[in-house]
């Protein structure tokens, strides 16, 4: 069904509205007609939102087509307007269309008025069509410029044949640069970094020759000479003219990525300083255990030296005792260099590595080897291990460290008043290894059950408050957690629960 033509119609003559309308419907158009005669009328059929064509006469009795056309084009300018009269002079009729009319028809020729009608609604279609191409493509830009600035992305052209250089708004913001500039080649160089133009001109060279997109990232420096970092992507693009080449390409501001990147390594680096630092000073509470450790294979190796002597030195000298006595002078001293092995791996810096751990086998050596520190402060250490406790893939240097840092504490809350500190492993429910810690001490209240493990956070006088941290860090990089809480009588338990296979291995480096 042909949708109806609403017609705003300022004429005083009934005869006249009904030969028009009728010229119309002759023309196959469905009209529907608002006839008014006067001012008021008029501005009212302008307020009516479905209006698509005013025909106007020149002159009526209390008002006139011209006024008309101007309250038209103030309020309705989309709207064609046409001049139906049999008053309107050629003269008059050129400065109508001048103001602003669409058309004009003389009455005495009213067989214009069809074909009037159709190029006016046809124009004001294209018009319509036009003005939302228009705010379509304002829309886009707009949205396009706000996405710009929201991620920081520029977009660019380039012409590699002339060198020329177009720039979005975003992409002048980046370079600090103000709108009015003409980008060029040499600007983009002279605000790159000196120590990146060699590789920043390369690469441009090599897509100019090559005739390939391009990435690459550079420094800039600002105007006042500040860093920033941008990537730039291209791609080669088809134009009109195949002989030249053009590039549409994206300027990304990376500064803050990068700031990122450098603070996490700094933090990283920082991290590691700190669990270095953690081991250097438990060597501290290692150097009397290390001591009383090593005396004993190297008393045992002098003792066995001087036996193999000797035999040696009797008149019939006893070959099969002195070399017995020998072998076990390089047991001893074997022995004793193991010991010191074992305490340096924990104090000398290395990179985390994976191996299968038995994680008892690791509590029996941390219980040698804090043996004598537990003496001296009376307390007793007692171990419960589980012989079918699964072994797990770890940094066996770091459990150590882990293990190392939770009996020095246990000890250390019960230096003033002696107790017993007990070691145990089991399997969970699922079968994962649990290592537990438990001291009878002066406890810990639930508050500060995970309070210590926050950097710095410590209830020690002279603590740094980050074995806990470094602690738990190191079991969670293998997949792991550390947690702690009070005893039900006296003293506290820490707990680490590892997985039988560990997942994708980033233990902390230390």
């Amino acid at each position: 069904m042909t949708s109806p033509l609403r017609i705003l119609l300022l004429e005083d003559s009934t005869p006249d509205a009904e030969l028009i309308q009728e010229l119309l419907e002759a023309d196959h158009f469905v009209c529907e007609v608002t006839c008014v005669q006067t001012r008021a009328e008029f501005i009212a059929g302008l307020e009516n939102t479905g209006i698509d064509l005013i025909l106007a006469d020149y002159k009526l009795p209390s008002f006139d087509g011209l006024s008309a056309l101007k309250l038209a084009l103030a309020a309705r300018p989309e709207l064609p307007f046409i001049f139906v009269s049999g008053s309107l002079g050629e003269e008059v009729a050129i400065e109508a269309v001048k103001t602003g009319a669409t058309d004009y028809v003389v009455k005495s020729r009213l067989s214009r008025l069809v074909p009037s009608v159709h190029r006016a609604l046809r124009e004001a279609r294209e018009r319509a069509d036009r003005k939302k191409a228009e705010d379509a493509f304002r829309r886009s830009e707009m949205y396009l410029a706000e996405a710009q600035g929201l991620s920081q992305t520029g977009s660019f052209g380039w012409d590699a044949s002339t060198g020329e250089l177009y720039w979005s708004d975003e992409t002048y913001r980046i370079f600090g640069c103000e709108l009015t500039t003409k980008p060029t080649m040499d600007l983009a160089i002279d605000r790159t970094h000196p120590d990146d133009r060699l590789h920043f001109r390369q690469v441009m060279d090599r897509a100019s020759i090559e005739r390939t997109g391009f990435t690459a990232e550079r420094r800039l420096i600002m105007p006042d000479g500040t860093l920033k970092y941008i990537r730039v992507v291209a791609h080669r693009t088809a134009g009109e003219d195949p002989k030249r080449l053009l590039f549409i390409g994206a300027v990304m501001d990376i500064t803050e990525r990068k700031r990122a990147e450098e603070e996490r390594e700094r933090l990283r680096q920082l991290e590691a300083d700190l669990a270095h630092m953690n081991r250097v000073s438990m060597m501290g509470e290692l150097a009397a255990s290390l001591a009383h450790e090593i005396k004993q294979p190297i008393a045992a190796a002098a003792a066995a030296g001087q036996a193999c002597t000797n035999w040696l030195r009797r008149d019939a000298p006893d070959v099969a005792e002195a070399s017995a006595a020998a072998l076990a002078v390089v047991a001893d001293v074997k022995r004793a260099g193991g010991i010191i092995d074992r305490v340096s791996s924990l104090y000398r810096r290395g990179t985390p590595t994976q191996e299968l751990v038995d994680l008892n086998q690791i509590a029996r050596e941390m219980t040698v080897l804090l043996g004598d520190t537990a003496n001296r402060n009376a307390v007793s250490i007692r171990t419960d291990l589980d012989p079918e406790l699964p072994t797990t893939t770890a940094d066996r240097i770091q459990l150590q460290q882990v293990l190392m840092n939770l009996m020095l504490n246990g000890i250390e809350a019960m230096q003033d008043t002696g107790g017993d500190l007990t070691v145990a492993s089991k399997r969970t429910e699922d079968g994962q290894p649990l290592i537990s810690v438990s001291d009878t001490g002066i406890g810990l209240s639930i508050e500060k059950a995970e309070r210590v493990f926050e950097a710095f956070f410590t209830t020690k006088p002279r603590g740094t408050g980050m074995g806990l941290s470094i602690s738990r860090r190191i079991i969670a990089s293998h997949g792991g957690h550390l947690w702690a809480s009070p005893n039900t009588g006296r003293g506290a338990t820490f707990q680490f629960m590892l997985p039988v296979k560990a997942p994708a291995f980033s233990p902390v480096a230390v």
